[in-house]
């Protein structure tokens, strides 16, 4: 092409991304291995060229240009130029039109095809040989943005660690089928904002929703043959942009509304964020951003041939956190999400990854400690998901001192117990007691747990009592994906059963399970739908259906779900009238008199001894929470029976009076529990339940 005559002018590499300053705009990128960056100016819808200008200066690796009189919402891409040596790293390739990483907007959408690759498919070298074709038609445009920001969100909520309960939902899934949510809205950040759905979840009981991926994401190609998609959105194109399909109207002021609408009901927002792998997958995959603008940076490699991406993440390629324009990148995305967008916390997908050194996994790698300095992030939620597939990449327990990891030892362990599964009763109070044993020891405190029951990833709870193996046919894999020890329990008929007896204990172990959750320490999180016996037919897996396999629908929730809806509301409102299960330290007193304390007790209503623990067919125990203050104290009782027959179990003497039902999961055959036991009196709790008794007796919410 012929060289523009736009005036360029040298710019500032400070600053990156594309920001207009009231009179002109200015451009960078960090490029260390690149020999020139060309920059292609579209109109602002995104289709139309209007120059390509070559960036004039390059300082540090980032090559910078200012341009006046350029305007807000005008289009752009970049066309690197450099050597094309996948060998020693290199994939640069002019013909692609690539995504700045910093754009905060985007134009257009992406569409699959061929052009999209760097290389020439069906080479017989396969990656080696670069492919010419022009992808600009087919790629989104970043949008040129205004310095300065929005004004500055509301009040946030700051809701102690201790008391927080999280909802796990996602953006589409949550309002596509809601039937009070405008058709228009439904399955946009604007449908979550409507009052109907924000007052939902704080009538639930929640104090934190935490969406699934909203960063701008795309579907493999390989996926999108299948005539299937993405839809979890573990595969981000942009770590700014929100994703284009949630918005309503086209701009990311949607997504800031949505959270004041949030914070105004005292909700938190998290966001689960995917820091670790992106969307251009390994050397066989797609050239759309990092990969044609510096793979050797942005990406981790293979040391012995530079070809390969190492794949920590099984996602085909891993982000070179290491690397320090890599790891302010991330810092950038975070400090943007957190102060412009208002976002309370980030989970962190295969978090090991963002730790993992030379030698293996450090808490005190650079990752952490700079984001530990950052007073941007000082106070923000920190969620680990404490694993990879890379070497040691199992970390439960190892992440820092005020982070919280997702608890898959707790899943595990309260799916086992409930099942019936021998010798899960240490584990079980190890569990219910916010895993000391997993946190304390780094001085850590029991809200580091995130304790959970099901989430995204695996079987919906409905699911969990209905299936014992894997149904993942639609996903086009043969059934090989997903989970393969899911520790369910089909009550003795795979999938839908007519019998009412397996259906009624199918919900009871819903409720064992929820109550379980209840009443552990450490914070509870529920996965969306949960709360009313939400099925995907036994998919544990449904990552790339965009259909009702995911989307809740609210106008399908049986009696049974509405009452499992209700019952749910009161244990999270039980966590709130008990302080004692909102620990914010670890209680080891063994007498559970006096000041707070904790206490595990056999079905004599008598201390539980060594003996008792190693005792592997024992399935039902007590546990006793005390609760201290100027009042006098007050106990929870939780009494578990996880056997098939009815147990005996003695209530515990109490100075205090008599021992008031506040919940129970089973309605006993002869009718009506009496709702208050004196102490001593034994108890007769039916198989496969819990009972919870307060004494002085709580306020109850009305239900017998």
């Amino acid at each position: 092409m012929t060289e523009s005559d736009r005036r360029i002018e040298a710019g500032d590499p400070g600053v990156m991304g594309a920001r207009f300053d009231g009179e002109g705009t200015r451009f960078a990128l960090y490029s260390a291995h690149a020999e020139a960056v060309e920059l292609c100016l579209y109109d602002e819808s995104g289709t139309n060229l209007i120059d390509r200008v070559f960036l004039p200066e390059q300082t540090h690796g980032v090559w910078h240009g200012y341009i006046p009189g350029l305007q807000a919402g005008t289009c752009y891409g970049y066309r690197v130029h450099g050597p094309y040596a996948p060998h020693a790293g290199h994939r640069f390739n002019p013909a692609k039109l690539l995504l700045d990483p910093y754009a905060r907007a985007l134009a257009g959408e992406f569409r699959r095809d061929p052009s999209h690759f760097g290389y020439e498919l069906g080479n017989s070298d396969l990656d080696l040989a670069p492919d010419r074709r022009d992808n600009a038609e087919h790629m989104p445009k970043a949008v040129v943005t205004a310095e300065g920001g929005p004004a500055p969100v509301g009040r946030r909520p700051l809701t102690p660690w201790p008391q927080t309960v999280i909802y796990e939902c996602h953006v589409k899934g949550f309002t596509q089928l809601h039937p009070n949510v405008p058709k228009p809205l439904r399955g946009t950040f604007a449908g979550l904002a409507r009052p109907e759905i924000v007052e939902y979840l704080k009538a639930l009981g929640v104090t934190a929703v935490e969406l699934m991926p909203v960063h701008a994401f795309v579907s493999e190609f390989d996926v999108l043959n299948k005539g299937l998609v993405n839809y979890w959105g573990y595969n981000s194109l942009n770590f700014f942009c929100p994703h284009p399909a949630y918005l309503a109207a086209g701009g990311a002021d949607e997504f800031r509304d949505m959270v004041n609408r949030f914070h105004d009901a005292g909700l938190e927002v998290i966001l689960d964020v995917v820091y670790n792998h992106t969307c251009e997958g390994d050397h066989l995959g797609p050239t759309l951003s990092y990969k044609g603008i510096d793979n050797l940076s942005y990406y981790q490699l293979l040391p012995g041939d530079r070809r390969y991406y190492i794949n920590d993440s099984g996602c085909g390629n891993t982000v070179n956190i290491a690397h320090p324009q890599v790891l302010r990148l991330i810092m950038d995305s975070l400090r943007y999400w957190a102060g412009e967008m208002g976002v309370d916390g980030f989970r962190f997908d295969l978090a090991s990854i963002l730790g993992r050194q030379e030698r293996g996994f450090d808490p005190r790698a650079p990752f952490f400690q700079t984001l530990a300095q950052d007073p941007a992030l000082a106070g923000v939620k920190l969620i680990a998901e404490p694993w990879d597939i890379g070497p040691g990449g199992y970390q439960l327990g190892g992440f820092p001192a005020g982070w919280a990891e997702w608890n898959d030892r707790y899943r595990d362990n309260i799916r086992r117990f409930w099942r019936g599964d021998p010798d899960q009763l240490p584990e079980l109070a190890r569990r219910l007691h916010g895993s000391g044993d997993l946190f304390e020891h780094a001085g850590r405190r029991p809200w580091a747990s995130i304790n959970y029951a099901a989430c995204h990833d695996g079987f919906t709870l409905r699911d969990l009592v209905s299936f014992e193996q894997r149904h993942n046919e639609a996903n086009q894999e043969r059934n090989r994906d997903g989970h393969g020890s899911n520790y369910g329990d089909n009550h003795g008929v795979e999938g839908p059963a007519d019998d009412p007896a397996i259906d009624a204990r199918r919900w009871r172990r819903q409720r064992n399970l929820l109550a379980t959750l209840a009443v552990s320490h450490g914070v509870p999180m529920l996965a969306a739908g949960d709360e009313f016996g939400r099925s995907q037919s036994g998919n544990n897996n449904a990552w790339c259906h965009d259909s009702r396999l995911n989307w809740i629908d609210w106008e399908e929730i049986s009696p049974q779900g509405k009452e499992l809806q209700e019952f749910t509301r009161e244990l999270l409102s039980l966590r709130r009238r008990f302080p004692a299960l909102q620990a914010g330290e670890y209680r080891h007193r063994p007498d559970g008199k006096g000041d707070d304390g904790i206490q595990w007790l056999t079905a004599e209503g008598t201390p539980m001894r060594d003996e008792h623990w190693h005792e592997n067919e024992r399935r039902s125990f007590g546990y006793l929470l005390t609760e201290g203050g100027d009042g006098g104290s007050r106990h929870l009782l939780v009494v578990f029976n996880a056997s098939d027959r009815t147990e005996s179990f003695a209530l515990p003497e109490s100075p205090e009076g008599n021992w008031k039902r506040i919940a129970h999961t089973a309605i006993s055959e002869n009718g009506e529990d009496a709702a208050e036991l004196a102490a001593g009196e034994r108890l007769e709790l039916p198989a496969q339940s819990i009972g919870i008794f307060g004494n002085p007796p709580l306020e109850t919410t009305g239900r017998r």
